[in-house]
């Protein structure tokens, strides 16, 4: 088991920045990839970012690349998200998530543990 807890939401003008962050601990020898994901209101979850957890390699959506920035540090088991030039169509609950296996998708459905989510809102 891998327990994710995510932290550093919240309300942000329109341009501003956040840095979200996850902190994962259990059986976290065992995670390969760790991931953001976000959900908007009467929307699907969407993938936003991930990063292998060995050799760091990363992936972005095509909606976030140039803005975000996903972050590892292994010895303290934790992931961040670097939110720069936030707009208004990036409010959503972010969720952080892992896999303890290999996989090519970057699909929500590959992912087995998953946070509670923060809330991040940006005013216009």
């Amino acid at each position: 088991q891998v327990q994710l807890v995510e932290s550093g939401g919240g309300l942000v003008q329109a341009g501003g920045s956040l840095r979200l962050s996850c902190a994962a601990s259990g059986r976290t020898f065992n995670i390969y990839a760790m991931g953001w994901f976000r959900q908007a209101p009467g929307k699907e979850r969407d993938f936003v970012a991930a990063i292998s957890w060995s050799g760091g390699s990363t992936y972005y959506a095509d909606s976030v690349k140039g803005r975000f920035t996903i972050s590892r540090d292994n010895a303290m088991n934790t992931v961040s998200l670097q939110i720069n030039s936030l707009k208004p169509e990036d409010t959503a609950v972010y969720y952080c998530a892992c896999r303890t296996y290999y996989s090519g998708s970057l699909d929500a459905r590959v992912y087995n543990y998953w946070g509670q989510g923060t809330q991040v809102t940006v005013s216009s």
